[in-house]
């Protein structure tokens, strides 16, 4: 056979398992004869094969030996993701018909070879690619939206700006979460990390590509270069890998907003660079075998040892991703014990040899990088579609492979059957436990011990003579309060007994077997009496036992319930001592030879159709793990990991699982320079044209921050040029209107020359005596008049400062007092806000001057005379006294504060009344707000719990109401609740993740479990399609959050109208259960 049909036949066996698995994996079906049979039928139409298996809907016949043994090498490439330089050597037990054998391979070759030579691609590889475009024009016109982008990037680069030497993420471009966890995964492994960097094209890549295979992995080599030296050196948070990705998305021929399968993906992305490393090395090759670094880093081999009617066979195959059951196994010892071992092997090793047939696998060489795909979906043929399974499974850090290699078969041999035979022994002493555990014939089962004692406690209760039924009053009313008491009537008398006369002045004969029959209730139904008779013992007691009967029962009784608790403790401590037998079997040294250690767990959140992927990836350098969801980068914990990938608890578990052998520390090794000897970092790890493509984004991006600081100063300037203006504009019209009457001191002409004008904040001014802060205006008149009634004959000036100091004690109290949450001073005055958040002393000076400067105080002449002082004391303050920066940002927060109160306020209202659309806009932007200002000081804003918990309430109720609509099934109602679900709900879910408490996160599971849980239920297709659009953007775990429209406009209040609101809708809020208060 030449090299070309060497190649070809490579490629021929492994595209033609790709195709296989893509069959078995959208059915379920384990045949690999059906399967076969399958893509015959269909001539290799993927949709056609699955509806072939499908409408059959028949039981399997079960294989005979013959069979079996002519599929039992297929059937072994099930756990195989062949690479092309896959060992083909078979020994051939099949019979003697090997001519027509031969002949159809060569048929076969020279038209693959035909076919490939004129266009680079394989027979196998049009079939794939038939098959896929068929397969995504079956899967429902669901798919065919436009996309839109829902989450936008942020319009300052300074919040897209790298921290440090932060690990950089990646955009989601489009449901490509899964293009992400997978390369970062590979990122992170600083060994294939270093083989893509320093990748150089073939020297004759500038020439025309011979193939289409060439002409579309070069480009997509070169782009994954470029989207690795970004995550190398950029100065961004994250990157975009569109060019990439869109690479990949041509290839599969998919729409751009289908998620595409990821082992799939994984494959692919593999073959790639597999074969684009193969061109390289062919190149470079000097009459020797190339070796292909991909193959190396990624593929082992395992030998396949059969056995049928006493013949053996062995088989070497080569394998990459590694596929595991998961139904039906508690960890991945089990899985992989399980995948190693098919059908009935006792005959593999037995002296016998009989008939039985199986294979076992065994390790003969294990790649750097071991990978495990954890098969998590099966398909439901009653439902017509794959499910995804959510059995917990666990997995450890620390994994190893000695009990599965070859070199140690019959060791494992010998373990194994020990472990079998301590499980059955195991089994026994279990079903023995449970007699004991589980006592009793009828359905009710309980403790052996706890029977005897029960018996015991009966044995040794008081004895009672009399009937159960004849101790009870029977004259007592339901009530428990004693009525006249009767001697209790004999059995004979009961039917002949008379009715009953009360003392009771009411009574008569017309009552009285009424009030018989009221008291009589009781006997019979025990259940409607408040208390038992004092004299009734607590339990049941035998009615005769002698003191000899007791004695001797007793002691029975001891003796069974001690002999049952030492039969039990017994048996306890037997299966604990198997189980750790069974547990260390594998622990002596010769066993932990090939240790792997776990690099990276891919999470899938979701269901079958729709989900989230994210990675938890080690960094043996800071020894932690790290999560990377998309553009966030985060540490994270083993705690984290187990909890979202073990399975068993939410959505959420592990599909893929990626191990390092951990006596190769080459993967992970920070490169050195060799004439320094320092570890290369950063910009020094890139080849040069690589580092002139970071430079240029990393300059496009400089450019960027600076353009936005300027925009930003040009802005700021603006607005303080308008502020001035207006504070000049205000003056000019204060002047013309105090002009006729004559002033004191003339504030214009006292304004020293470098001071400019200050515009007084709005609560403060006062233009008239009816607008909003009119309450400020009396309080400032009252404390006049009280220094006023105590110091008539003080100047101005010292009623002033007494007036001053007044009105600050009575603000000074109102900030000490501790109140309700109704009660909020900090919105009556401003002062009280700035005394409890500690601002400077300067600034309350101000801030009090700047009230009793109100033009619009009463028109007495003291009053008056007090004003122009304070204004003539304000016009005096020197820019160096009063910082008027400051001045300005602490009124600012002010302002902030009272529109944060009004959203909650606002939202709160709504939210009582149902109102949950209108409501939300609120809640949320009180809840952003409150938290920008929370940050600065404890009492700058609100509770931030009990906004946290509105905020959470809305959005599940929106979320009831959307699913409730969804229900109905009526289309307008359903455009509805999505309408709901995609503008309202969806787009806070990321508030709520970025926010990372236990109830939000537990909130956002609530929101999501409630619609996934449809996705087992039966619906008209209309709906189903609309379902299956939208659970990708509610299951995007992206923590990037979206920019909303602008909030609401608020409508204006004064003080007083804003403290009595604030106070009714508080007070209302103490007769909802919250847990926010």
């Amino acid at each position: 056979m030449t090299v070309e049909q060497n190649v070809l036949q490579q490629h021929s066996q492994k595209h033609q398992q790709t195709l296989l698995n893509q069959l078995r994996e959208v059915t379920g079906t384990t045949d690999v004869q059906l399967l076969q049979q399958a893509l015959q039928v269909s001539n290799g139409d993927l949709a056609e094969a699955v509806a072939f298996l499908t409408e059959k809907n028949t039981k399997v016949p079960q294989q005979d030996e013959t069979t079996y043994y002519q599929t039992s090498q297929v059937a072994s490439d099930r756990y195989i993701s062949v690479g092309s330089q896959a060992d083909t050597n078979v020994i051939d037990l099949t019979g003697d018909d090997k001519d027509d054998l031969q002949r159809a391979i060569a048929l076969s070759l020279e038209e693959s070879n035909r076919a490939f030579r004129e266009t680079g691609i394989t027979d196998e590889e049009q079939a794939i690619s038939r098959v896929l475009e068929a397969s995504i024009a079956e899967n429902k016109a669901s798919l065919k939206r436009t996309h839109t982008e829902v989450w936008s990037d942020s319009p300052n680069p300074h919040d897209r700006k790298r921290v440090d030497n932060c690990p950089v993420g990646l955009k989601n471009v489009g449901n490509t979460c899964w293009f992400s966890a997978v390369i970062q995964s590979l990122f992170n492994l600083l060994e294939f990390q270093r083989l893509v960097l320093h990748y150089s094209p073939p020297s004759r890549v500038h020439d025309l590509p011979r193939n289409q295979k060439e002409h579309r992995n070069l480009p997509f080599m070169q782009e994954l270069r470029n989207l690795f030296s970004l995550m190398v050196g950029s100065k961004r948070k994250y990157v975009d890998p569109s060019r990439a990705v869109e690479i990949l998305k041509d290839a599969f021929k998919s729409s751009e907003s289908q998620q595409q399968d990821v082992s799939e993906f994984t494959h692919k992305l593999l073959d790639w660079l597999e074969d684009a490393f193969q061109i390289k090395a062919e190149e470079d090759r000097e009459g020797e075998k190339p070796k292909n670094p991909m193959v190396e880093l990624f593929y082992g081999r395992f030998l396949a040892v059969g056995v049928l009617e006493g013949k053996q066979f062995e088989n070497t195959e080569m394998f990459g991703q590694y596929p595991l059951q998961v139904n039906g196994f508690k960890d991945l010892h089990e899985c992989l014990e399980a995948a190693m071992i098919e059908g009935e092997i006792e005959s593999l090793h037995s002296a016998e040899n009989s008939a039985r047939s199986g294979q076992e696998h065994w390790f003969t060489e294990l790649p750097p990088v071991l990978t495990f795909e954890l098969s998590r979906f099966e398909f439901n043929q009653a439902l017509g579609r794959p499910e995804k399974i959510h059995n917990k499974l666990e997995f450890p850090f620390m994994l190893y492979m000695d009990r599965y290699m070859d070199r140690n078969r019959d060791l494992t041999r010998i373990k194994r059957e020990e472990i079998r035979r301590l499980k059955e022994h195991l089994t026994l002493l279990q079903q023995r436990l449970e007699r004991y555990q589980s006592y009793g014939s009828g359905p009710k089962r309980f403790p052996l011990a706890d029977v005897l004692q029960y018996a015991m406690e009966f044995a040794s209760s008081k004895p009672v003579c009399t009937s159960p039924v004849e101790d009870i009053d029977s004259s007592a009313p339901p009530g428990g309060t004693t009525g006249i008491q009767l001697p209790p009537p004999s059995s004979a008398e009961q039917d002949s007994l008379p009715p009953l006369e009360s003392s009771g002045p009411a009574s008569g004969p017309n009552t009285a077997p009424t009030a018989v029959q009221q008291q009589r209730v009781p006997i019979h139904k025990p259940f409607t009496q408040s208390r038992l008779p004092p004299d009734l013992p607590m339990h049941p007691a035998p009615r005769h036992i002698t003191e000899e009967e007791l004695r001797v029962l007793e002691s029975c009784l001891h003796r069974w319930r001690s002999e049952v608790e030492n039969d039990t403790r017994d048996l306890q401590g037997s299966i604990a001592r198997i189980h750790r037998t069974i547990d260390l079997m594998y622990t002596d040294k010769s066993m932990m030879q090939v240790p792997y250690r776990l690099h990276a767990v891919l999470v899938h959140e979701g269901q079958a159709s729709a989900g989230h992927y994210w990675a938890y990836i080690y960094d043996p350098h800071q020894r932690c793990w790290m999560k990377y969801n998309d553009i966030s980068v985060t540490k994270s914990s083993w705690e984290e990991l187990v909890r979202d990938s073990f399975g068993g608890y939410r959505n959420a578990s592990a599909y893929c699982l990626m191990y390092i052998n951990d006596k190769k520390p080459f993967l992970i090794e920070e490169e050195f320079d060799k004439e320094t000897g320092q570890i290369l970092s950063g910009m020094d790890k890139l080849p040069a044209d690589l580092k002139q493509y970071v430079k240029e984004d990393n300059e496009l991006f400089d450019k960027e921050i600076e353009e936005w600081d300027i925009l930003q100063a040009r802005k700021a300037q603006q607005e303080k040029l308008a502020l001035a203006t207006a504070a000049a504009a205000s003056a000019a019209s204060s002047t013309s209107t105090s002009s006729s009457s004559p002033q004191p001191m003339s504030i214009e002409s006292s304004t020293p020359d470098n001071a400019v004008p200050q515009h007084d904040p709005e609560y403060m001014e006062q233009p008239s005596p009816t607008n909003d802060s009119k309450h400020l205006q009396e309080d400032t008149e009252r404390a006049i008049f009280r220094v006023a009634a105590d110091q008539e004959e003080k100047s101005p000036e010292a009623l002033l400062s007494a007036a001053i100091k007044l009105e600050y004690a009575r603000l000074l109290r109102f900030a000490q007092e501790d109140t309700p949450p109704e009660n909020d001073y900090r919105l009556q005055h401003v002062i009280v806000y700035l005394i409890q958040n500690q601002a400077p002393k300067k600034i309350l000076e101000r801030t009090l001057l700047t009230q009793f400067a109100d033009r619009n105080l009463a028109f007495d002449e003291r009053c008056k005379s007090i004003m122009n002082v304070a204004r003539a004391k304000l016009d005096l303050i020197k820019p160096e006294e009063v910082n008027m920066d400051e001045y300005e940002m602490w009124h600012q927060d002010y302002r902030n504060f009272r529109e944060t109160t009004i959203f909650m306020m606002t939202g709160l209202e709504l939210f009582q009344k149902a109102n949950y659309v209108e409501a939300l806009m609120y809640l949320i932007y009180s809840y952003q707000y409150n938290k920008e200002l929370l940050s600065k000081g404890l009492y700058r804003g609100h509770d931030e719990e009990l906004l946290g918990y509105y905020r959470r309430e809305c959005l599940l109720k929106l979320n009831e109401q959307a699913a409730a609509m969804f229900e109905n099934g009526e289309e307008p109602k359903v455009i509805t609740g999505l309408g709901i679900m995609n503008e309202l709900v969806v787009p806070c879910i990321p508030l709520l993740l970025a926010n990372d408490t236990e109830r939000d996160l537990l909130a956002v599971e609530d929101i999501r479990n409630r619609w996934c849980s449809y996705l087992g239920q039966e619906m008209e297709s209309n709906l189903q399609e609309k379902l299956t659009d939208f659970l990708p953007k509610l299951l995007d775990c992206s923590t990037e959050i979206r920019s909303f429209h602008d909030p609401p406009k608020l409508p204006a209040y004064s003080a007083l109208e804003l403290c009595e609101r604030f106070s009714r809708v508080m007070s209302a809020l103490g007769r909802v259960p919250t847990e926010g208060r």
